[in-house]
């Protein structure tokens, strides 16, 4: 008996990390996780997309990011996913921004990874810095700021539609307080996300996947007024909300079947969703592509079939993994460059389907929300940006405000 009790306080430390590993109790705090305050999904970026010249090879390249929850403990995640060459990342900065490419030098800090200050991404992975110390409040807009001495810019990994500008400079200039001679670029390069330690049961990640109507096509430039941004600025003003982290997963010209710009849908599921930090709620608010590429009523109606089936998959996928998958449905295009009878046909069965389907655990209604009272099969006039098919600041919070919020209580 003695020896079996012995054995046990031998293993006890053991079970301990085992139990603090399965349960999500990290960083040495009951109920504490890693939850995502800001993330961009990731693609190769296009050729008219890559950094300008002289490109990044011995420059600084300074992005600027939005976070939605707040915390005392972050760390970041690079991502050369879509890259066939290792990118060197000679050094890494954040910083609190000021606004343009000015940062609070008094908050900056250098990121370390595995205790060094540079690191080598290897192609096709990801790589996180080690957590940092770092008082960071919600609604943050932080500078990060990374050297490359040596770098292949003719293939990167990052995010086209930042809506957000960034900016290279030649040398190493990470802590400098403002570049002055920079270039500016509105795309985000191998910065991939931001996450916070977080405490308390409503603490959690809300994934929102889509394409460019959440990726933010029509929106302003630096002023964050994307629906997914709003929908922040609600939940930060709701108590019970208020600790849940936004991730906008959207990708402009993305598809749920197949085609389209950066991985379909189906095929970044695991990547996107599945393997981010402290998942909880996913909504799904993507398909107007795949449904304006249909041409003829035979190609319709097989897209409709399977899009449905492909909702189907995802919703199995995400509940397997307890993520509770909320459905938006598909906001109106007439008068758009997608407007035929067999793509109107496709969206309006797609959305009854949504609503009546029962395969949703709840559904937000962007249609409804956005749709012209006095002629349905388009946007409201105020809510369109011009083209018919992407929403103006205005439709975004119309967008965002269609979300009930008490969704998230359960």
């Amino acid at each position: 008996m003695k020896k079996m009790f012995y054995l046990f306080l031998l293993l006890l430390p053991v079970v301990s990390v085992l139990l603090t590993e399965c349960t999500g109790l990290q960083g040495g705090k009951t109920g504490s996780r890693w939850v995502v305050t800001w993330a961009s999904a990731q693609q190769a970026t296009e050729p008219h997309n890559l950094p300008p010249a002289p490109g990044l090879q011995n420059s600084t390249l300074r992005q600027i990011i939005h976070t939605s929850a707040g915390g005392e403990k972050i760390r970041f995640k690079f991502s050369n996913v879509f890259t066939s060459k290792p990118v060197v990342m000679d050094s890494v900065h954040v910083a609190l921004s000021t606004g343009g490419s000015s940062i609070d030098t008094g908050s900056g800090m250098t990121l370390t990874f595995q205790g060094a200050t540079s690191v080598s991404i290897p192609p096709g992975e990801d790589i996180y810095s080690d957590p940092l110390d770092f008082s960071l409040a919600p609604m943050s807009d932080l500078a990060v700021s990374i050297y490359f001495s040596q770098i292949e810019s003719r293939s990167i990994t990052g995010h086209p539609g930042s809506r957000t500008t960034s900016y290279i400079q030649n040398g190493n200039a990470v802590s400098e307080p403002y570049l002055s001679g920079a270039i500016r670029v509105e795309h985000w390069y191998i910065l991939a996300g931001l996450e916070v330690m977080a405490t308390g049961n409503s603490s959690a990640t809300l994934v929102i996947a889509g394409d460019s109507i959440t990726d933010g096509r029509g929106s302003t430039t630096d002023e964050n007024n994307r629906w997914p941004d709003v929908l922040v600025r609600r939940m930060k003003e709701n108590q019970n909300t208020a600790n849940i982290g936004v991730y906008n997963a959207g990708i402009g010209g993305n598809s749920v079947l197949r085609g389209g710009l950066g991985p379909p849908l189906m095929r970044r599921i695991e990547r996107d969703i599945l393997n981010q930090s402290s998942v909880k709620w996913l909504i799904i608010l993507e398909g107007v592509n795949d449904i304006g590429s249909a041409k003829g009523k035979e190609k319709a109606e097989v897209i409709k079939q399977k899009l449905i089936k492909a909702y189907e998959e995802i919703i199995s996928m995400a509940h397997k993994a307890s993520i509770i998958v909320f459905g938006g449905t598909i906001t109106p295009f007439g008068g758009s460059s997608y407007d035929r009878p067999e793509t109107e046909a496709i969206r309006k069965a797609v959305n009854d389907w949504i609503r009546t389907g029962g395969k949703f655990d709840a559904v937000i209604d962007m249609d409804m929300a956005t749709r012209d009272p006095e002629n349905p099969l388009r946007l409201k006039q105020e809510a369109d940006c011009g083209d018919h098919l992407h929403l103006s600041p205005a439709g975004y919070q119309m967008m965002a405000e269609a979300v009930d919020l008490n969704l998230f209580s359960r």
